[in-house]
């Protein structure tokens, strides 16, 4: 099982002790790059303009443009989104974007996506906020632009319902012959089945019993498109709390952590008990952990689970 990392973005509170917008957006490179250093699979970046559980004026970074940042101010990570809201920018340009970044990194972006659902950041910034099944639809027409615009040896040609390209140029291409898609979200009837249709990978959230749920229903999905169960890389999220006892691990989950929700779903503890917690997912088929800690800014933490995870 491959280990990744959120980055400290601001959307969190995680970069709120840090008052001056230049030191949190070094701080959170030097992250980046100290996860390049030690052997983290990638580094992921949400897309949010403003912070949880709760709006406020903390820093929240743009996704994109520090992907594209980061891609230059790494060697060897990759770098992608957990994940793009589909909302947010023209597909078609997105898959420009996307190609313009893996060339940046020279062939290291994952690009995830998915349909929204941050109500407040819809309505703060004037987009139309439908409803989730129209939200699926739009995803949908979404990613097949998108791959349209890869995959078109000149020039890409899809009409849909929400988006439509008609003789779009994506030039110059990526460098991956495929850049990998995820798909983010645990929807069992469309999101899912998107992933088995068009995806390289899900990203399924909850506690293990959720998770066991969600993949088999993704399986399902495959099987019956007669799509390789061992051609999705199966992702995950999970809070993950390192320190010398559980009770030191315990306290350094954030009060924003908590009315998330995700503390409930942590591996907290020692290098012992995150063992055994992630031991568990891969039990589950999972193939990749994207962590996120608490104290992501201590390059200590970030150091001990990299000698203790990865090898």
């Amino acid at each position: 099982m491959k280990y990744s990392l959120i980055l400290p973005q601001g959307w969190t509170m995680d970069l709120s002790h840090i008052k001056d917008p230049v030191e949190a957006y070094e701080t959170m490179t030097k992250v980046a790059q100290t996860a390049d250093e030690v052997g983290f699979h990638c580094v992921y970046l949400v897309d949010h303009f403003h912070t949880v559980p709760a709006p406020s004026q903390e820093v929240t970074f743009e996704c994109w443009t520090t992907t594209a940042a980061l891609a230059r101010d790494t060697k060897r990570v990759r770098v992608g989104q957990l994940v793009t809201c589909n909302s947010y920018r023209n597909p078609a340009l997105l898959a420009k974007m996307a190609s313009t970044v893996d060339i940046l990194s020279h062939g290291r972006l994952n690009f995830g996506i998915g349909a929204g659902w941050y109500e407040h950041e819809y309505r703060a910034y004037g987009y139309d906020f439908p409803d989730a099944p129209h939200r699926l639809k739009q995803l949908k027409d979404a990613v097949q632009v998108i791959l349209a615009m890869w995959n078109a040896d000149e020039a890409a040609e899809f009409e849909g319902k929400h988006h439509t390209v008609k003789g779009a140029i994506n030039s110059p291409r990526s460098v991956q012959d495929r850049i990998p898609m995820m798909i983010g979200g645990g929807g069992e009837k469309v999101t899912l089945k998107l992933v088995a249709e068009f995806a390289d990978a899900c990203n399924v959230a909850g506690d293990l019993e959720t998770i066991k749920h969600k993949l088999s229903v993704l399986k399902g999905h495959c099987d019956a498109l007669g799509r390789p169960w061992d051609t999705v890389n199966r992702t995950t999220m999970a809070m993950a709390s390192l320190g010398a006892t559980r009770e030191e691990a315990a306290a350094k989950i954030s009060p924003a952590m908590h009315q998330m929700g995700w503390a409930a779903w942590a591996a907290i503890g020692t290098v012992d008990d995150l063992r055994a917690h992630f031991k568990k997912l891969e039990d589950l088929e999972i193939t990749e952990t994207i962590v996120a800690f608490p104290d992501v800014t201590n390059l200590d933490t970030l150091k001990k689970f990299a000698d203790a995870f990865l090898v």
